[in-house]
């Protein structure tokens, strides 16, 4: 049995729905139901949806602050003050940057810009950047992607005699600063209809006031900040993100045009996956490896030289940054299994190191939530001022700023979203900042909000998947937060093969057959399932829909995201070399998905194993072979947990009948059985696992008989009267099978 790794959540079609979209759009059953799915539920709404008409856009003017704003800027320009953009260092805040550059070029404005450098400085406004301004000869400040919180330095920018618009997105705070003019949808005075937008997608909607209608391909900008920045693709957001993917597949801009490059994307067919995946991160990576203005220069050049210098640039900061991720995660899992282990781990994780980036404490929350699914806060303290600088990361069912605010006595500085938010304390509070979150925590959180859910958006079988109907899907785009690239659900599919792909064998490729139909299909980083999923076996698949081309020939393929078998299953891994070792490997790789944890892991040895596999495997539920009682439990942990097993390993063969009959009883409903022992005794032989080469004999055979269900007695008769080897090879297959009473489901799955 192979658990999934989530809780899968299938939404009920709406029939009558289906087959009105279906029919009016010209669409095939599994878009319609895609559709349906996403709560399109007349004719009217699908055609707009599908056409994403600009006129679907909302007045700037709606948005409060924005009739303060305009005119202030249109003086600032006229008589030509000097104006400082002041941006933040993520790819929202290099993307409200730039636009705002190109709104100011476009105006023909006097401008600085300042972002500060995430280690040394942080987020948010700094009063040592308004001093500098002022030195400048700045009178208006203009903030983008921030300042919703900095009620302190903008009392301090007015006492300069600079004024500050705000224009930003994250929540707003119980007490607003005093500028000039205040623009965020999420204030909660402002009438604004949609409060998703991401910080460029409200610089955009300033540069809308100022001058009509921008240029189409400064969308290309406000689609790369939205979605990088995880904005809901829905409403506003995603008729900008849509216009800004199309016009970037003809983009003139040579930063853009050199960053798709260099990530391997070709231009022409861009869509916001590869937004979301290949430049996001290398637009990130200027921010938490160096600083953030390169990344703004790169989108802002008007010169290909330097463009694609810059993008190559980023490219290798991005490289660097992917490898310090790996160092620190790894240093986190280790702490996670230092303190709490694998089974008391508590509501909210905080982990902190000494020396750790904070330019990727974000991306390193991420993925511990991501292994452990709960909220987690990653911490980078700085061992001279011991100063705690971190971010967070949560699960849909916390509000991880509203946990931040209830601790808000004990940090220096915090804001954020609910999902995500970062925050600065000093280390000396960060055991009380721990205790209060695992309090909040223990209070909010119910042990269902710690299941992890993929809603997946339909069924299908293996023969409705076709080119057609995924250039279908792909109408439905742009695909990111809140309009998720389709997932679907196939049943009751066989392996046809299974093997490892990539460098180390790290990712895994499966043929799989249903009927007459096979399918390829992919699921990266998870190439240790391959000894798990034996031809022959069925399990039940989640994932996407892609294309693979190659040689100028296209196909379907299917992008796991989840896997699941429910039969028994026996792995012959006899005569493996270590296995202790292999053991130890497949404890780390297979837990999600085999649930090995320590109680739930039995393994069963001869007493002349006893003292290596004791020394080595301590931990687990240990058993031993008697001569009288037939098996015992060999540590507490074994007589404490008999039930609820998931896995077996069976290190040594049993020596006497009894000994086989207490092995079957006392594990006969363990899901998971690895077959571990070395080459036996003769008088063991009749008491052992059928060779695979006698299974794959037999299996032909019963291949070649019938299609028809018939008494098993007779199919024994049958395959052994048809064998060309001694019969009774072809009898210890059945009689092993019959003994432990598994299910013909399992029979199929047992390892060839």
């Amino acid at each position: 049995m192979l658990y999934s790794k989530y809780e899968w959540r299938i939404k009920p079609p709406q029939s009558a729905t289906i087959d009105m979209l279906a029919s009016e759009l010209q669409l095939s059953p599994l878009a319609a139901t895609l559709m349906s799915s996403r709560g399109i539920d007349s004719v009217e709404v699908g055609h707009k949806f599908l056409h994403g008409a600009f006129e679907l856009t909302h007045d700037p003017y709606l948005m409060l602050g924005m009739r303060e704003a305009v005119p202030r800027i249109r003086k600032a320009i006229e008589d030509q003050e000097h104006i400082l953009i002041y941006g933040d260092y993520d790819a929202d805040g290099v993307s409200s940057t730039s636009l705002m550059i190109c709104l100011m070029r476009y105006l023909g404005a006097s401008y600085d810009i300042y972002i500060p450098h995430r280690s040394n400085e942080g987020y948010g406004l700094h009063n040592h950047a308004l001093d500098w301004a002022h030195q400048q000869g700045v009178s208006l400040v203009i903030t983008v992607d921030t300042g919703i919180s900095a009620v302190d330095q903008i009392d301090y920018a007015n006492q300069l005699g600079m004024d500050v618009i705000v224009t930003d997105h994250h929540e707003a705070p119980e007490i607003l600063p005093n500028a000039y003019a205040l623009i965020n949808p999420k204030i909660p005075a402002c009438p604004y209809p949609f409060k998703g937008l991401a910080g460029v997608g409200v610089a955009y909607k300033l540069a809308q006031a100022l001058v009509g209608q921008p240029p189409m391909e400064w969308l290309e900008i406000v689609a790369i900040g939205t979605i990088a920045d995880l904005m809901p693709l829905i409403d506003e957001n995603r008729v900008l993100v849509k216009h800004g993917i199309e016009s970037m597949r003809n983009t003139r801009s040579p930063g853009i045009r050199s960053l798709l490059e260099v990530s391997g994307v070709h231009v022409e067919q861009v869509t916001s996956v590869n937004v979301a995946f290949s430049m996001a991160p290398r637009i990130n990576a200027s921010g938490r490896m160096d600083h953030a203005g390169r990344a703004v220069t790169l989108l802002t050049t008007q010169e290909r030289e330097e463009a694609e210098r810059l993008a190559w640039e980023l490219d290798g900061l991005n490289k660097e940054r992917q490898q310090v991720v790996e160092n620190i995660v790894n240093e986190a899992m280790a702490m996670v299994q230092t303190r709490w282990g694998s089974e008391d781990i508590p509501p909210v994780i905080v982990l902190a190191g000494t020396g750790w980036n904070v330019g990727v404490v974000g991306i390193v929350a991420s993925k511990i939530l991501e292994r452990y699914y709960r909220p987690v806060v990653i911490l980078g303290i700085d061992p001279e001022t011991g100063t705690c600088k971190g971010s967070a990361r949560s699960i849909p069912d916390f509000d991880i700023y509203e946990a931040l605010h209830s601790c808000r006595d004990v940090m220096d500085h915090f804001g954020g979203h609910p999902s995500a938010a970062g925050m600065s304390l000093h280390q000396d509070r960060l055991n009380e900042f721990e205790d209060r979150l695992h309090q909040y925590g223990h209070k909010v959180l119910q042990e269902e909000h710690l299941v992890a859910v993929c809603e997946a958006d339909l069924e299908a079988s293996l023969s409705q998947l076709s080119l057609s109907v995924i250039e279908q899907f792909e109408r439905l785009g742009p695909f990111g937060m809140a309009n998720a690239v389709p997932k679907l659900v196939v049943r009751n599919v066989a392996i046809k093969e299974a093997k490892k792909i990539g460098k180390e064998g790290k990712h895994l490729k499966l043929r799989l057959q249903q009927k007459r139909e096979v399918v390829d299909a992919v699921a990266f980083g998870w190439g240790h399932l391959a000894d798990v999923l034996p031809v022959g076996a069925i399990v039940d698949v989640l994932g996407e829909l892609s294309i693979n081309e190659w040689n100028g020939n296209r196909k379907v393929q299917l992008m796991i995201q989840d896997i699941r078998a429910t039969q028994q299953q026996v792995f012959d891994y006899r005569g493996v070399t270590a296995p202790l070792n292999e053991i130890q490997r497949w404890r780390t790789e297979l837990e999600p998905h085999l649930r090995c944890t320590a109680s739930r892991t039995a393994v069963v040895y001869a007493k002349d194993s006893q003292a290596e596999i004791k020394s080595q495997l301590y931990d687990l539920c240990l058993w031993v072979y008697d001569r009288n009682a037939g098996i015992l439990p060999d540590n507490t942990l074994a007589e404490t947990n008999q039930q609820d097993l998931s896995v077996l390993f069976v290190m040594d063969v049993p020596e006497t009948a009894e000994q086989l009959d207490a092995l079957k009883a006392t594990f006969q409903d363990v899901p998971n059985m690895f077959m571990l022992y070395k080459s036996p005794r003769h008088q063991q032989e009749r008491l052992l696992v059928p060779s695979r080469e006698q299974f794959k004999k037999l299996y032909v055979t019963l291949a070649s008989i019938t299609a028809v269900l018939l008494p098993e007695q007779e199919v024994i008769d049958r395959s052994i009267s048809r064998h060309r080897y001694h019969h009774v090879c072809s009898r210890r297959c059945w009689t092993y099978l019959r003994s432990w009473h598994l299910s013909s489901a399992s029979r199929v799955a047992l390892r060839l």
